[in-house]
C-alpha cells in the first residue's frame, strides 16, 4: 500500500509530491561530510576543478609546443617523485600516481553527484572529462608532436620542411626498409588467413577438432619475443665440421638430407621470408579461430539447400562458405595487416635490423633511440601512421556493409 504527501513536507515546492512504500527501508544517510545533497561548496569544488583541468592542459599543450617558456625547477622536488631508479622506488612512484588518481576521480565524481543545480551536460562532462583529458594528453599530443617533430632536425631545434620525408623516400638504405614493410604486409595477412582458414574447414565437425584447433592455436599465447626465441633456436646455424653437431632444427633437416648448412638469419634476401614465418606462425591461430567460428554460424537451412542444387566440395566451400564468412575475413585480415605493420619484436629478438632486415617499426626505434635521429625517426613513425588509415577506413566501410545487409 502507498500513499502520497504533498512535498511542503520535504524539501522543495508545494506541487511536488512524493510517493512512498509503508514497510519500505530508509534511504541511505548522506556522505559523512556534514554538507547536504545539492551544496553550494560541491558546485565550487566541480567547478574549481574544470578550471584547474582545462587550464592545466592548456598551458601544458602551449608550453610543449614552445608557445610558453615555463621551466620547472626539479632539484627541488623529492627525489623519490622525480628521480626513481631502483625498483622499489619505481614501485612506489605507481602506487602513489595510482592513489593519487583515484582520489582525484573520487573527488570529481562526487562534486558531479552532490553539486548544487547542475545540468546534466555538466554531469556528463564531470564523468567523460577525465578520460578525454588523459586520452588527449597521452594519444592526441603525443600524435601532433610527433608531426611537428617529422619536419625539424635530428635534434628537433631547426625546421627544415619535408627533407625527412625526401630521405626516406630516396635513400636506399630506407628504400630497403620500405620494401621489407610492404613484402611483411602481403604476405602475412594472406598467408596466415589462407592456412587458418582452410584449416578451419577441414577439422570442422571432426572427431579430433578441439585437439587440432588447439594446437594451432597454441602459439598465440606465447609472447612475440618467446616465439622470435624459439625460432632463432631452429634457424641457428652450425659449421658443416667434423665433430660439430647442430643444435638448429631447420640446419639437422638439411644435414639429415645430404644438404649443407644453411645460415637462414643473415643470408638477404631470404632471411626476411624465414623472419615472415614466425608471425605466420603466431597469426594462422588467430585467423583459425575467428573463421571456424564464423563458418559454425553459417545457417544449416543454406547449407541444406545447396546440398539440394547440387553443390559440394570446393563449390560449396567457394559459392556458400566463403560468401558467408566474409565480415569475418575482412575482419581478420585487417587486424593481421595492423599486427604486421607493428611488428617490430620479431626483429629486434632475431636479428636487431641487421642483414637487410629492418622494417619501418623496427628503423622507427633504431633512428630514434639508437642513432639519436629524432626528425627521421618522427617522420617514420608518421608514415606507419599514414599507413594504417587507409586500412582502418576500408574495416569500417566493410562492416557498415555487412550490417546493412544484415
Amino acid at each position: 500500500m502507498s500513499e502520497t504527501r504533498p512535498e511542503s513536507d520535504v524539501a522543495g515546492g508545494p506541487s511536488a509530491a512524493i510517493t512512498t512504500t509503508e514497510g519500505a527501508p530508509p534511504p541511505p544517510a548522506h556522505w559523512r561530510t556534514g554538507l547536504k545533497e545539492g551544496s553550494t561548496v560541491w558546485t565550487v569544488v566541480l567547478a574549481v576543478l574544470g578550471v584547474v583541468a582545462i587550464g592545466g592542459s592548456v598551458v601544458f599543450l602551449l608550453n610543449a609546443f614552445g608557445v610558453l617558456n615555463i621551466q620547472l625547477d626539479r632539484t627541488t622536488w623529492p627525489t623519490w617523485l622525480v628521480g626513481a631508479t631502483s625498483t622499489g622506488g619505481k614501485l612506489l612512484l605507481m602506487v602513489f600516481a595510482v592513489i593519487l588518481f583515484v582520489a582525484v576521480m573520487t573527488i570529481v565524481l562526487l562534486a558531479a553527484d552532490r553539486a548544487k543545480r547542475v545540468s546534466n551536460r555538466v554531469v556528463a562532462a564531470a564523468f567523460l572529462g577525465p578520460a578525454a583529458i588523459m586520452l588527449g594528453l597521452g594519444l592526441l599530443y603525443p600524435a601532433v608532436r610527433t608531426i611537428r617533430e617529422s619536419f625539424f632536425d635530428r635534434q628537433s631545434e631547426n625546421f627544415i620542411g619535408w627533407d625527412n620525408y625526401v630521405t626516406i623516400f630516396t635513400q636506399s638504405g630506407f628504400q630497403l626498409v620500405l620494401r621489407n614493410t610492404l613484402i611483411w604486409v602481403i604476405l602475412v595477412p594472406i598467408v596466415a588467413t589462407f592456412i587458418g582458414l582452410a584449416y578451419a574447414v577441414l577439422v570442422d565437425r571432426t572427431r579430433f577438432e578441439s585437439v587440432a584447433k588447439g594446437l594451432i592455436f597454441l602459439p598465440m599465447a606465447i609472447s612475440l619475443v618467446g616465439a622470435s626465441i624459439i625460432w632463432k633456436f631452429v634457424y641457428e646455424f652450425r659449421p658443416d665440421q667434423e665433430g660439430v653437431n647442430q643444435i638448429g632444427l631447420a640446419n639437422q633437416f638439411l644435414v639429415w638430407l645430404g644438404f649443407d648448412p644453411y645460415q637462414f638469419i643473415i643470408t638477404s634476401p631470404w632471411n626476411t621470408i624465414f623472419l615472415i614465418v614466425v608471425l605466420i606462425w603466431i597469426q594462422t591461430g588467430f585467423a583459425m579461430t575467428i573463421l571456424s567460428a564464423a563458418i559454425k554460424n553459417i545457417p544449416d537451412d543454406i547449407i541444406e539447400a545447396a546440398r539440394l542444387d547440387g553443390l559440394s566440395g570446393f563449390r560449396m566451400f567457394r559459392y556458400i562458405t566463403i560468401p558467408s564468412i566474409r565480415p569475418a575475413l575482412v575482419v581478420v585480415l585487417v587486424a593481421i595487416t595492423m599486427t604486421t605493420l607493428k611488428a617490430f619484436d620479431i626483429i629486434y629478438t632475431m636479428t636487431g635490423g641487421q642483414f637487410e632486415t629492418s622494417v619501418v617499426a623496427n628503423e622507427f626505434y633504431f633512428q630514434s633511440f639508437r642513432q639519436g635521429n629524432f626528425g627521421v625517426g618522427a617522420t617514420l613513425a608518421v608514415f606507419l601512421f599514414v599507413a594504417v588509415i587507409p586500412v582502418v577506413i576500408y574495416q569500417v566501410r566493410q562492416l557498415r556493409l555487412a550490417e546493412e545487409i544484415r
